[in-house]
């Protein structure tokens, strides 16, 4: 109870709100757009979720600067409208990708415009213009008052996946995730908890339901469904409030990287309980040197 006490404090006082952008790949596109003269570079950065990014210039030319993105999601979100989006978002930077890698954008040093710091920043939204793709297709269906023909599944991590479905009132997302430490699942719980109590407080929240190796009655008929007793199943239930068009860039931003902000903070509330048992251990050890009886004096027995 202590720690869990421990635990809560923790949680309410130092959870943080993970970037949206990749920071690698805005402070080096941004170096290079911003330099006095064309640079060469070549620098390889990974992402959550099994992103792989390159950044590299054609065929050595210094005044081109090409961003290669591998995303193991890739194939499950082009039937989402993915490419749209990316068109969209990126429009003539968006070229035909290079070998091994989904996406391509190029840049032309002499022909960026004036506000580079934007243009590095959207590019460093990659990732999370993929995943909206999904989200807003869900999401207009919900604002038209539809139900989805079938549900979208997003294999978003290795063995893990994420569910949605739009009903004329709502939008459903689940979220499946392994953990893999038994300690991650207690930790979990706790977390989870604070997230579905939130609503008490904040009733504007999305309503949140979680459950340990029972899998929601939504993913009852869904085929290769991981299940077992380290599985959690997040649900997240978004109304309209949350979905439209004002506010679903914030929820997009907020949502795509759940798993990751949950698995971050179980990280980081662990390293906060070793920091505090080392302290309680320290103190342990500092009251049983301060109890050591005195030696003991030898007595000198005289013989008769």
């Amino acid at each position: 109870n202590e720690y869990k006490s421990y635990l809560r404090f923790f949680i309410y006082s130092t959870m943080i709100l993970l970037e949206t952008e990749n920071r690698v790949l805005y402070e080096t596109l941004k170096a290079k757009f911003e330099a006095p003269k064309p640079e060469s570079v070549n620098a390889v950065a990974v992402d959550f979720d099994g992103v792989q990014y390159l950044i590299s210039n054609e065929n050595g030319e210094k005044g081109v600067i090409l961003l290669n993105a591998k995303l193991a999601v890739y194939e499950d979100l082009v039937e989402h409208g993915v490419e749209e989006v990316l068109k969209r978002e990126y429009g003539s930077y968006l070229v035909t990708p290079e070998d091994g890698y989904n996406i391509t954008l190029r840049f032309e040093l002499a022909a960026l415009p004036d506000d580079k710091d934007a243009l590095a920043k959207k590019a460093a939204l990659l990732k999370r213009n993929c995943f909206a793709s999904v989200f807003e297709k869900y999401f207009k269906i919900q604002e038209a008052e539809e139900k989805s023909e079938k549900m979208a599944i997003v294999h978003y991590h290795e063995q893990e996946a994420m569910y949605i479905e739009a009903l004329p009132d709502r939008v459903t997302v689940i979220f499946s995730t392994l953990f893999k430490d038994p300690d991650d699942i207690v930790i979990g719980r706790v977390f989870l908890q604070e997230f579905k109590d939130a609503r008490k407080h904040y009733q504007q929240a999305p309503q949140v339901l979680f459950s340990y190796g029972e899998v929601p009655n939504e993913l009852k008929n869904v085929k290769d469904i991981i299940t077992g007793e380290n599985v959690g199943y997040v649900t997240f239930v978004l109304f309209p409030r949350h979905t439209n068009a004002e506010q679903r860039d914030n929820t997009i931003n907020l949502i795509h990287q759940f798993r990751t902000y949950l698995h971050y903070h179980i990280k980081c509330s662990k390293a906060y309980l070793h920091c505090r048992m080392r302290g309680k251990t320290n103190q342990f050890l500092k009251v049983l040197n301060r109890a050591k009886p005195e030696a003991m004096t030898e007595k000198k027995y005289i013989k008769r």
